[in-house]
């Protein structure tokens, strides 16, 4: 498995991954999100490839004058997921964000589906609110402190 930075032509192969794990932890819905993400608000963004094929990707961004990190849009291959890609991926970001000086913070929007996987990292439960996402998928925001 290899880490690499995103290209605008892994698009359609993300699209695809979100869909493999829609509706289980995604919604219909945030797929436009998601493509939105892509046109407009991509700062570091990374896929995972095994033999050539993208099993993963995930990125973060920026804010409050890079005081702020955020992980976001986390998305696995059905088939890789317990298998150590997304401990990878996540720990390869934190890593990264990490070797930014003016980053204080680094923080996690998830759901209840997934946040005791960020538990593992050191985040903190901060705020959870019900159907954030979509109907049935609530948002966890996490810090690590």
């Amino acid at each position: 498995m290899t880490i690499r930075k995103y290209l605008l032509s892994d698009d359609d192969n993300i699209i695809s991954l979100l869909r493999l794990n829609t509706p289980k932890y995604f919604a219909p819905e945030e797929e436009q999100d998601l493509r939105d993400y892509f046109a407009n608000h991509i700062d570091h963004y990374y896929v995972v490839e095994d033999n050539g094929t993208i099993i993963g990707s995930g990125g973060f961004n920026l804010t409050n004058e890079g005081k702020n990190a955020a992980i976001s849009w986390d998305i696995i291959h059905p088939d890789y997921q317990g298998k150590g890609v997304g401990k990878q991926l996540t720990q390869y970001r934190i890593d990264r964000i990490k070797e930014i000086d003016t980053v204080e913070n680094i923080s996690v929007r998830t759901s209840q589906l997934v946040f005791k996987f960020y538990e593992k990292f050191g985040f903190v439960l901060k705020e959870i609110a019900k159907d954030y996402w979509a109907k049935g998928i609530d948002m966890y925001r996490m810090e690590i402190e």
